[in-house]
C-alpha cells in the first residue's frame, strides 16, 4: 500500500489544491498534516489576529477532511524534524506540499527536502498561494520587474490554468496521535479581544466561497469606485481567506473572469495581481520586510515618539478617519484599503515614525497578516519600495475623509463618540463651534482627543526630512 504525506501550509482548503490532488493520485492513503512552527519566520512570528483565524481555519479544514474520509494531524515544532519522522513511520514515498515564498519557509523547505532525500523520500512542491511561479515572470531581456504596471501586463499575457475540483474521497491514516487544537492556545483568553473578529468573519473554505459569490453577484460591478469608499460594502474582503489559502487565487481569478465585462472586474483582477507583485518582490528581495528597497532611506531622519505611536495604534490621534481605521483594525482584524493608505501615510509622514513600526503593528492586528503584502504595502506608502508612491505625496486625512467618507458613515461606525456631529464637522471636529460640540456630546481633549500634531506642521517637517535625506545622498 503506497502512502503519501500532504503537508498543509497556507493552503487550508480541499478545492484546487494541487498538492492534495497529486497526493491522492499517487498513493493509496494520504496523511494530511499541519505543523505549527513559531520559529520558521524568525522575528515574524504569527500575530494575535492571525492565530485566532488559524485556529478556526484548521478546525474547519479538519471537518472538511473528515467528510471525505481523512482527518487532520496536528503537530507543533520543527517541520525539519517532524516531516521526516512521519514519513519514516508511514513508509511514505512522497511528501506533497505548497511552495513557500517567505525566506524562512523557503529555507525550511530546503532543509526538509534534504533530510527526506537522504531517507529516499521526495518532497514535491506545488504552486498554491500564487497564480504564477515568481521565477517565471521575466522582462523581455530576462530581468526582473521592479514596476507594477509592466509586471501586471506580463501576467495578463499568461494563461492561468483552470482550477481543480477537490477529490470526492480521501483515504486517510487514522492511527497516528495528534495534538489537540485547543492545546495550541491560538485563541485569546483574558482579556478576550476577539469578539469583533467573531462577529465579522467565518474562517474556512465555506466562508471564503460565500464571500466570493456575494461579491461577484453585485459589488464587483462598481468595484472601481466603491473600493475607495470605506463606509460602503464595496470590496470583496477576501484577503484573509486568500492569505490562509481557504480559496485559491486561481479559483478567484476564474470566477472573476466569468463576470460580465466592466471596469470593476478589470480593477479587481489588477488588485489580485498587486498581491502577486508583492510575492514576486519578496521572492527576489528576501530582506523586504526589514530593509528599504531604496537604500537611501537607510539614512532617513525618522523621529522616535512612543506617545505618538501609541496614539496612532489605539485610534486616538484626533483625526477621525485615521482613528476609525485603527479601531476597525483592532476590532475586526481588517482595515479598508483606502484607509490603510491614509493611516500609513499619517504615521510615516505626519508623525515621522518608521514604516517598520507600522508594519509590525499591522502584522499583529491583521487577520490576513501576509509577509509579502504587508512589507510591500508599507514600503510603497513610505516611498522606499518598488514602484512606490513618492515620499512627498502626503495624504491630508481631513481632505481624504471628506472625499471618501463624505457622509461620515465610516467614522460614525468606529468612532461612535463623534456620531452626533453634523457631516460638516465629522472629519474636523476642532472646527465645530462650541454649541455644536456640546449638542453632539463632544468635549475635545476629554471625550475625543485634540489632534496630536498640526497637519501643516507635520507636512513641512516631513518634506524637510526628505530634503535632508536626499541632501545626504547627494553629498
Amino acid at each position: 500500500m503506497k502512502s503519501a504525506i500532504l503537508w498543509f501550509k497556507n493552503d487550508l482548503r480541499l478545492d484546487d489544491n494541487l498538492a492534495l490532488n497529486a497526493a491522492c493520485a499517487g498513493a493509496d492513503r494520504v496523511l494530511p498534516v499541519y505543523i505549527l512552527d513559531d520559529e520558521v519566520q524568525g522575528a515574524w512570528k504569527m500575530g494575535g489576529a492571525s492565530r485566532w483565524w488559524l485556529h478556526h481555519s484548521l478546525a474547519s479544514l479538519d471537518l472538511d477532511l473528515r467528510d471525505r474520509g481523512a482527518n487532520l494531524l496536528l503537530r507543533r515544532g520543527s517541520a525539519e524534524t517532524i516531516i521526516p519522522a512521519l514519513a519514516a513511520a508511514l513508509g511514505a514515498e512522497n511528501v506533497h506540499t505548497a511552495r513557500s515564498f517567505e525566506p524562512g519557509a523557503r529555507a525550511q523547505d530546503r532543509a526538509v527536502a534534504a533530510k527526506l532525500k537522504a531517507a529516499g523520500v521526495t518532497l514535491k512542491r506545488h504552486l498554491s498561494a500564487q497564480l504564477f511561479a515568481p521565477e517565471d515572470i521575466k522582462t523581455k531581456t530576462g530581468g526582473d520587474y521592479g514596476v507594477y504596471t509592466p509586471f501586471s501586463k506580463a501576467c495578463f499575457e499568461r494563461d492561468v490554468p483552470p482550477p481543480l475540483e477537490a477529490p470526492a474521497r480521501i483515504s486517510g491514516v487514522q492511527d497516528l496521535p495528534s495534538d489537540a487544537l485547543e492545546d495550541w492556545n491560538l485563541l485569546p483568553t483574558k482579556p478576550d479581544w476577539a469578539g469583533g473578529l467573531r462577529a465579522s468573519w467565518q474562517p474556512g473554505e465555506a466562508g471564503a466561497k460565500a464571500l466570493l459569490d456575494k461579491f461577484l453577484a453585485g459589488p464587483v460591478q462598481n468595484y472601481d469606485e466603491a473600493r475607495n469608499l470605506p463606509g460602503t460594502a464595496g470590496t470583496s474582503k477576501l484577503s484573509p481567506h486568500i492569505h490562509f489559502g481557504e480559496i485559491s487565487p486561481r479559483r478567484v481569478w476564474q470566477a472573476a473572469l466569468e463576470v460580465a465585462p466592466g471596469k470593476g472586474k478589470e480593477t479587481f483582477l489588477k488588485e489580485l495581481l498587486w498581491r502577486e507583485f508583492a510575492i514576486y518582490l519578496l521572492w527576489h528581495h528576501p530582506k523586504l520586510p526589514d530593509a528599504p528597497l531604496k537604500a537611501e532611506f537607510e539614512a532617513f531622519p525618522w523621529a522616535a515618539n512612543p506617545a505618538h505611536l501609541r496614539a496612532w495604534q489605539t485610534g486616538k490621534t484626533g483625526y477621525p478617519i485615521v482613528d476609525a481605521g485603527m479601531r476597525e483594525l483592532w476590532q475586526t482584524g481588517w482595515m479598508h484599503n483606502r484607509v490603510r493608505m491614509i493611516t500609513a501615510s499619517f504615521l510615516v509622514k505626519h508623525l515621522l515614525i518608521p514604516w517598520q513600526a507600522g508594519e509590525a503593528w499591522f502584522w499583529d492586528c491583521l487577520a490576513e497578516a501576509d509577509l509579502a503584502a504587508n512589507a510591500a504595502s508599507w514600503q510603497w506608502v513610505a516611498g522606499c519600495g518598488a514602484d512606490a508612491a513618492p515620499y512627498f505625496r502626503i495624504f491630508n486625512p481631513v481632505l481624504q475623509g471628506k472625499k471618501f467618507d463624505s457622509g461620515g458613515d465610516y467614522v460614525r461606525r468606529f468612532v461612535p463618540e463623534l456620531a452626533k456631529l453634523p457631516d460638516a464637522y465629522i472629519h474636523a471636529p476642532w472646527e465645530a463651534p462650541e454649541n455644536v460640540l456640546g449638542h453632539a456630546g463632544v468635549k475635545l481633549g476629554d471625550t475625543y482627543p485634540l489632534p496630536i500634531i498640526d497637519l501643516m506642521e507635520g507636512r513641512d517637517r516631513a518634506l524637510a526630512s526628505y530634503k535632508m535625506m536626499t541632501g545626504l545622498k547627494d553629498a
